[in-house]
């Protein structure tokens, strides 16, 4: 069993995919800070200051002993008061948006760069075939 298992990790394909992983959990991270620390504050300035992840919907009480801002949806998160918090949720959409538009330009720009395979002259039917034996056999043949 050790054996197969050696053999199946020693395969390329799942080594190929580890990196891969491993790859795209780094670019994950580098496009999520460029969604949240670049691009989110453009759009925030650009409506009037507006920040995404203030926008919540409380859905039960605030516990009695809660001494922080009834509008911070983080404090309010942390303290256990269960929030709808659809600005969170409108950041991760964008978030997605931004990453999925990234990986096409990035899939884009390899297949640009890669070269094509050369397309092969497609074969001749069968019968196509045939019909030159023939003929040249009957071009050869002597005439009477």
């Amino acid at each position: 069993m050790f054996k197969e298992f050696k053999t199946f990790i020693a395969r390329g394909n799942v080594l190929d995919l580890a990196v891969a992983v491993i790859i795209g959990a780094a670019f994950g991270r580098i496009v999520t800070s460029l969604t949240e620390d670049v691009i989110m504050p453009v759009i925030g300035k650009i409506f009037g200051g507006l920040d995404f992840s203030g926008y919540f919907l409380r859905m039960g009480p605030v516990p009695a002993n809660y001494t922080g801002s009834l509008s911070d949806y983080a404090a309010l998160k942390k303290a256990g008061v269960p929030l709808l918090g659809y600005g969170a949720f409108i950041t991760q959409a964008a978030n997605f948006v931004i990453v999925a538009f990234i990986i096409f330009l990035v899939v884009r720009s390899v297949n640009k760069l890669l070269p094509k395979p050369s397309a092969a002259a497609p074969a001749e039917p069968a019968d196509v075939t045939l019909l030159r034996e023939i003929r040249d056999e009957l071009k050869a043949r002597p005439r009477v």
